[in-house]
């Protein structure tokens, strides 16, 4: 299985941070899946101007196949403004409508206060929805207060972080059975 964490902002360390832990807990309870961390800071990214994903270059090439390429996606965002950050929206404007189709989403959340919690479900899942993505209904939010010295304190943020990658392999999983048994009902 390819999984694809996704850091999805160009600045500040706290979503890194999350996603960092994230791929942590993937490496530690599911050695035999592949995981990839796309932290955004990292590559240089085109904005997006209505070709396919397939027809851009270097980083955004890259980052964009990538994500294609995956059969989940943990996808890890700061609430910036009470919404998601532009460099996270360039991606979902960089792939295709039906570029989640197959696939399975969750989220991670970073936010300074717990007034921004409802962002992912006014925002990011309405979108991920569009995208035909299989979303994992459950998501780990974390606030500025979870946060010491780049790491993460809170024990019940790590606890849903293990809960979080558990469901999302698990959901996965079961999804691509599901998709199997249906493909064997036909004859070619």
């Amino acid at each position: 299985m390819k999984i694809v964490a996704l850091s999805g902002s160009i600045v500040g360390s706290k979503t890194k941070t999350a996603m960092l832990k994230t791929v942590e807990i993937f490496s530690r309870k599911y050695p035999q899946h592949e995981v990839t961390l796309l932290d955004l800071a990292d590559y240089t990214l085109e904005f997006s101007d209505g070709r396919n994903f397939f027809e851009y270059e270097g980083d955004t090439k890259y980052v964009t196949e990538t994500i294609m390429a995956a059969d989940a996606i943990i996808i890890g965002t700061p609430t910036f403004q009470a919404s998601i950050p532009a460099t996270l929206k360039n991606i979902f404007d960089l792939l295709p409508v039906n570029a989640f189709r197959d696939k399975v989403v969750s989220t991670v959340v970073t936010a300074g206060s717990a007034k921004h919690y409802l962002m992912v479900e006014l925002q990011l899942k309405p979108i991920l929805a569009y995208m035909k993505a299989q979303i994992v209904q459950t998501y780990v939010f974390i606030e500025e207060k979870d946060f010491h010295r780049k790491e993460i304190v809170n024990d019940d943020i790590l606890f849903r972080l293990e809960r979080l990658v558990e469901d999302t392999v698990l959901l996965t999983e079961t999804y691509k059975n599901v998709q199997e048994d249906r493909d064997a009902q036909y004859d070619f």
